[in-house]
């Protein structure tokens, strides 16, 4: 049967399509193979390239086609793939996802090379992660509730029975042309001429009239002066009237929490929509430094990752200093871990990578490197979809590229703070790959990292519980009480990861992009060296 499959592909690449079907027959006396399906490559474009499906025609003949949204990059020479008709979309910068939609293929699958898998999640779950990631380009999903993501090129596309692609387009009707740059299709000018005439004849009409309002309204106002508001160059961020965000937020009515150097409200923008935000308005100590606050929207306004909350806008009025995020529906990590709702193994594992993974763009992936310094479980919110989003990272240092270490005053949180901000040492992005330890043992066990326990005193401090349960081989004692917990070896490894991660020596610590990489199983989670 290899050989078979072997000849048969060797006879698609150099044979027509009617004699790839007729010397097919002349080889088995039963039906054709199935190329599609028998010939698919591991690293490739498969049969009919990248980009493309392939699928059975008359007396077995392999046809070449490209989904919604692609067209051939040869129309000689099909086999050479698909390519996108649209713009896609781009992580650097914000693409609303109401520019692109998901189209469905039904029985349809591309197999192999997804860079991601979700089990047990609903259609509408997998098609909104879809939509929400930059990289995604195509969705498998089964009736089993599995969500396979595939990033571009994708490939082996065929036809498969239980399976549906949902593949990402773009809405409007733009187009690349040959050089690159975005055309319409549609010849406006004979809507330009008769619009030119007629707006001359509508000019000589209200000119007049606007010129005598706009003349009254000045007197009215006794000549006031507007200055208009300053706009920071270079970021896709709204810029807010003081008045707009006081009517959305109600005259900030409803607080949704309060931190040491500001409150959040939530808001409703009539402007877009009746959309849900986050108003969080800076205290006035921090206001009277309009160098922070502007070193804040900097930030934040050029950061682009799933896992952190997206800034939409900011006001910057008088003595007004006020920041607007994207609203995020379940809360925060704090009241999702320690509340009653009780997460699942699975929910934990994705939202610990997903912290890991925005830690990561921070530290690395950024145009300027971000140290956070106050990772805890109140600082990470949930979306609708229980992703995990950092928070409140615009206030955390910044360091240039060719800088490595920053001296600060002590920032953060009591029991997730690094030894070396009491040692008046340089601080690198290392402080927060301890806190992130500190949150991983809380996220593993469902609990605090410090709790009053009755009659033991050994239990209160969960990072010195857990280390001295994984050293004594007596980790299922930290599991007692969870039942869903099946896989004593799947937790250890979770538990050194988090060990590596608060070691007392800032130097021994992993990087968050090794902590990544040991989470998403990439590199092997070696034995860590005891704590101090």
């Amino acid at each position: 049967m290899v050989l078979l499959d072997l000849l048969c592909f060797f006879l698609f690449m150099i044979l027509p399509y009617s004699t790839i079907a007729q010397t097919s027959r002349n080889i088995s006396s039963g039906s054709s193979p199935n190329i599609c399906s028998s010939i698919t490559e591991d690293m490739g474009g498969g049969v009919c390239g990248f980009n493309s499906l392939c699928r059975l025609g008359d007396e077995g003949r392999p046809i070449c086609e490209c989904p919604h949204g692609y067209t051939f990059i040869d129309r000689n020479d099909v086999r050479k793939g698909c390519k996108q008709t649209f713009v896609p979309q781009n992580c650097d910068q914000a693409s609303p996802e109401h520019h692109f939609d998901l189209k469905d293929m039904q029985n349809t699958n591309f197999p192999y090379q997804d860079y991601e898998h979700f089990k047990n999640v609903s259609e509408d779950w997998c098609r909104q992660n879809c939509l929400d990631d930059c990289f995604c380009a195509v969705a498998i999903v089964n009736p089993a509730g599995d969500c396979y993501k595939k990033g571009l090129p994708f490939s082996n596309g065929l036809n498969e029975t239980n399976s549906k692609a949902l593949i990402k387009f773009g809405k409007d009707n733009s187009t690349w042309s040959g050089g690159g740059a975005i055309t319409k299709k549609k010849d406006n000018s004979t809507l330009i001429l008769v619009g030119s005439v007629l707006l001359s004849g509508v000019l000589n009409v209200i000119l007049p009239l606007i010129t005598y309002l706009v003349v009254s309204r000045v007197y009215s106002r006794k000549a006031k002066v507007i200055q208009p508001r300053p706009v920071m160059s270079g970021m896709n961020l709204k810029d807010f009237t003081y008045e707009e965000l006081k009517q959305a937020t109600n005259e900030f009515k409803e607080e949704l929490g309060r931190g040491a150097s500001a409150t959040v409200f939530k808001g409703v923008l009539a402007s877009d929509t009746g959309r849900c935000v986050a108003v969080k308005r800076l205290d006035a100590k921090v206001r009277e430094n309009d160098l922070e606050f502007k070193a804040e929207v900097s930030a934040i306004g050029r950061t682009n990752h799933r896992n952190l909350v997206q800034l939409l806008g900011f006001c910057n009025e008088g003595e007004h200093r006020i920041l607007v995020y994207e609203f995020m529906s379940n809360g925060s990590l704090a009241s999702f871990l320690f509340g009653e709702s009780m997460p699942n193994w699975y929910q934990r594992r994705q939202i610990a990578l997903g912290i890991a993974r925005g830690l990561l763009y921070l530290h690395e992936e950024c145009s300027s490197q971000i140290v956070h310094c106050d990772i805890k479980p109140q600082n990470i919110l949930l979306d609708d979809y229980f992703t995990a989003r950092i928070s409140d990272f615009g206030l955390a240092k910044l360091l240039r590229l060719d800088q490595t270490r920053s001296m600060t005053a002590i920032r953060g949180t009591r029991g997730y703070v690094a030894p070396e901000w009491f040692r008046s040492v340089p601080i690198t992005v290392k402080v927060d790959v301890y806190s992130y330890g500190i949150l991983l043992l809380e996220i593993i066990f469902r609990r605090k990292h410090f709790e009053e326990v009755a009659g033991n005193e050994d239990e209160m401090i969960l990072a010195d519980w857990a280390y001295d349960c994984y050293m004594q081989k007596k980790l299922h004692q930290l599991f007692e009480n969870d039942e869903e917990i099946n896989d004593i070896n799947e937790m250890e490894k979770y538990v050194t990861i988090a060990i590596w991660c608060i070691q007392e020596d800032p130097s021994l610590r992993p990087t968050m992009k090794k902590v990544t990489l040991m989470i998403e199983g990439t590199v092997e989670v070696s034995a860590p060296p005891p704590l101090s």
